[in-house]
């Protein structure tokens, strides 16, 4: 990123990820998954061990029901089932299926400069929501964190990989010069979006999930790729 860039003109197209970009998430996650581990105390697999099994588990389950909350306690109850080799209780299961509360039930914490930046930034651009998981989780979220007014449209998609982004731009009438995906996702956000012409901004998040993690691909012939450390620095270029 270089120390003084030129602000594009007015009239560009921002698509904002959502969770881990405009608020936190994957934190709230990451707690319900430590006390899972802990309830579990299993005696022979560590708890790095126990983690990988949970990934494999939340891998197997996104790809046959989808994401949001009742896939991840889905994922917690098979990871449990598993590796105790024993049927789940009625007791064990809500005790399992509590732990998905520490994610229900927190405030909508908004990362820092969102709310500095993004009226800035709707004023002078078309900005939309791209995000992905449960459409009812994710418009709740979305109106619980104050943000919906600067977003033209909302998108909730059940992937975001190349294809859905060409749909996406075709739907909304996106022209892939001036169109940006913006977020903290390499898997999600970058690379499908890269891959389907469109700019992008990687904004980091030092808590990204896991299953988001991947190597960053180059931008197409025309287009480009820019880091943002802060929410606020778009303001930069946009």
């Amino acid at each position: 990123m270089g120390s003084s860039p030129a602000r594009l003109d007015p009239g560009q197209i921002l698509l904002f990820d959502a969770d881990d970009t405009l608020w936190e998430n994957n934190i709230y996650f990451e707690r319900a998954i430590a006390a899972f581990i802990s309830y579990l105390g299993h005696q022979i697999h560590s708890a790095e061990e126990v983690r990988e099994h949970l990934n494999a588990c939340e891998r197997a389950t996104i790809a046959q029901h989808g994401y949001g909350l009742r896939s991840f306690r889905r994922s917690l109850l098979a990871c449990f089932e598993q590796l105790s080799g024993a049927p789940i209780t009625p007791e064990k299961h809500e005790r399992i299926a509590s732990f998905t509360d520490i994610v229900a039930k927190h405030q909508i914490e908004l990362l820092e400069g969102v709310v500095d930046a993004l009226p800035e930034l709707a004023a002078r651009h078309r900005c939309l929501m791209v995000t992905k998981g449960d459409p009812e989780e994710q418009r709740a979220k979305l109106e619980r964190s104050g943000l919906s007014q600067y977003f033209a449209a909302i998108e909730v998609l059940p992937e975001k990989h190349e294809d859905a982004y060409h749909a996406l731009a075709q739907h909304h009438g996106c022209e892939k010069a001036i169109t940006w995906m913006i977020g903290n996702s390499p898997k999600s956000d970058i690379n499908p979006s890269l891959a389907a012409g469109l700019n992008a901004v990687f904004v980091p998040h030092g808590r990204t999930w896991v299953l988001e993690h991947e190597e960053i691909n180059r931008p197409h012939a025309g287009r480009r790729l820019v880091q943002c450390e802060r929410f606020l620095d778009l303001t930069l270029y946009f």
